[in-house]
């Protein structure tokens, strides 16, 4: 009787349940049920993993970032140190060339008020002799 039932496409379990499913067919049916409950399992727990990883770079970019940000402020700072030490020497030299060329003139005035006093000098000497 079972052999007729198999024919027409019935079958009992060990349960002696009637089936439609072959036995080693619903056997097989429940495995890949069960191999595709765990693999659904791992890729969940691999979405996790790769969830905090994403997480984890995206927080160490933003890191990255405000690093970076901070870099080229100082860099920016840097420059404009330089630049503003750069503009001080330049007017210190502005300063030396027109203190140097104070000092020139006032040596030659000096020199001049030597020689205006010498020959005054031997004016009064000369006055003073020929008297």
């Amino acid at each position: 009787m079972a052999d007729a039932l198999a024919k027409s496409g019935l079958y009992f379990d060990e349960l002696s349940k009637i089936r439609v499913l072959e036995p080693e067919v619903a056997q097989e049916t429940n495995e890949l049920k069960e191999e595709c409950r765990d693999f659904v399992e791992k890729i969940s727990e691999f979405q996790k993993i790769a969830d905090g990883f994403i997480l984890m770079v995206d927080t160490l970019a933003k890191e990255v970032e405000k690093e970076k940000m901070k870099a080229i402020g100082a860099r920016n700072l840097l420059k404009s140190v330089a630049k503003q030490r750069e503009a001080e020497e330049q007017q210190l030299q502005a300063l030396i060339i027109e203190k140097s060329m104070e000092l020139e003139r006032l040596r030659i005035q000096y020199q001049s008020l030597q020689k205006t006093e010498m020959d005054q000098q031997e004016l009064i000497e000369h006055l003073v002799l020929h008297r």
